[in-house]
């Protein structure tokens, strides 16, 4: 199999997601054995089975009795056999029942209900960031990654989980030491063997929880409907509370964090498109998800065979890794038609950039949301988005992140509308 695409490599997707080998690898050997070498300083490993189709790849997100998150967690790179009773502890990492458990109380607390609540201010904050990125524009041309869809993402969180406004930064710089930690911009800490230290170990994340506690006890005094307020007085242990912080904190910032650009970037990419929407020849909501299809914001996620097993006639063993690989799903022509095509009238578009089966992200609810509020306001507001270079990509083969999208302010449509 020496002769299969390599999609493990995180420097490749600074160029985006490689979809001709997503396609070689669909039609060839749709579960494929990639080596796990050493790269940007990280140690090799055992190597995994990458799963490319979309039936595959739901079938595994579907069957945790075979394909299960505790086992090795669900990082294609191996935690410090130190480290995982603790990373075991976060529901993303847990299998049933405890999953389940888990689940069930922190839905009670992310509610559509609770998250609708903030589409307003949601909408006021797309409104202003967008409007100061286009009046202060240089020479017309802003970033939109730094001057919009960074704050909007970490702000609206802020307001969901209740955080008090003067500790919002600590939630941008725990979010980019986790999910950065493959990319050289990043420098890495170092252990005192001067090689990285794994950035979800308890060590590294000692800070985070110590502020979740505060912040718990804060709520369970000065209550509020906000979601921290809801996990402070559900009957979470502290150590489950602090988790479930920490899984907010980084996957519910970087979900829109790296959607939001990366739906601009398409159709900055896709001008036909983009006047479609603007002349209303698209619903907003199916175009979307349409920009969520071509654009997941998580690449990949693992599991670890629990048995022996088949899949797309491919022997798996016991103890193996098996890795799906969400971008390549989503463009699969088994399910798809014209997956090459971006149609913001796709329907309809069974997508997995929220995952599948019980680990469905809980959060795609209020993710939707906000990336249909800044697209309806970025309508109103802005002209047809246009590169003014090239996009900084995440060096990652985990999250699908936009570093900076510089984007230049021209073309017809400019100014407030409607």
């Amino acid at each position: 199999m020496s002769d299969l695409p390599d999609v493990f490599d995180p420097r490749r997707y600074a160029a985006g997601p490689p979809h001709d080998d997503y396609r070689e690898l669909r039609e060839r050997h749709p579960v494929a054995w990639q080596e796990e070498y050493e790269v940007l300083g990280w140690p090799a490993g055992p190597g995994f089975w990458a799963v490319t189709r979309h039936a595959d790849v739901v079938r595994v997100l579907k069957d945790p009795v075979t394909y299960s998150s505790l086992l090795g967690a669900t990082q294609i790179r191996d935690p410090d056999p130190d480290d995982l009773p603790f990373i075991r502890r976060m529901m993303l990492n847990q299998d049933r029942p405890d999953h389940g458990r888990l689940r069930r109380v922190v839905s009670r607390a992310f509610t559509p209900r609770r998250t609708d609540r903030f589409a307003a201010a949601t909408r006021a904050r797309a409104r202003t960031l967008l409007g100061a990125a286009r009046d202060g524009a240089e020479d017309g041309v802003f970033d939109l990654v730094t001057e919009v869809t960074d704050d909007y993402a970490l702000l609206n969180l802020a307001d969901l989980l209740g955080v008090p406004g003067s500790d919002r930064g600590l939630l941008l710089e725990w979010t980019e030491r986790v999910i950065g930690y493959q990319d050289p911009d990043e420098p890495p800490v170092l252990g005192p063997d001067g090689r990285p230290v794994n950035p979800r170990s308890p060590a590294m994340l000692r800070e985070m929880f110590g502020y979740a506690q505060e912040l718990a006890a804060y709520k369970r005094r000065e209550p509020a409907d906000d979601v921290m307020t809801a996990l402070a007085h559900s009957e979470l242990a502290d150590a489950e509370l602090e988790m479930f912080f920490f899984l907010l904190t980084v996957a519910g910032n970087d979900t829109v964090r790296s959607a939001a650009p990366g739906g601009f970037l398409t159709l900055a990419e896709h001008p036909r498109q983009w006047r479609a929407l603007r002349e209303g020849e698209a619903p907003l909501g199916t175009a979307v998800e349409e920009l969520l299809r071509w654009h997941p914001p998580v690449l990949t996620f693992r599991r670890t065979a629990a048995r022996d097993t088949v899949l797309a006639g491919q022997r798996i063993r016991a103890g193996d890794k098996v890795v799906v690989f969400h971008a390549s799903a989503n463009h699969d022509e088994r399910v798809f038609t014209r997956p090459q095509r971006l149609d913001l009238n796709r329907t309809p578009n069974p997508h997995v950039s929220f995952g599948e089966g019980p680990h469905i992200c809980l959060g795609a609810h209020f993710a939707r949301l906000q990336l249909r509020v800044l697209h309806q306001e970025a309508l109103r507001l802005l002209p047809g988005p246009a590169l003014a270079g090239p996009p900084r990509r995440l060096v990652s083969n985990f999250i699908n992140g936009v570093k900076s999208l510089p984007l230049r302010l021209s073309g017809p449509g400019s100014g407030p509308r409607g």
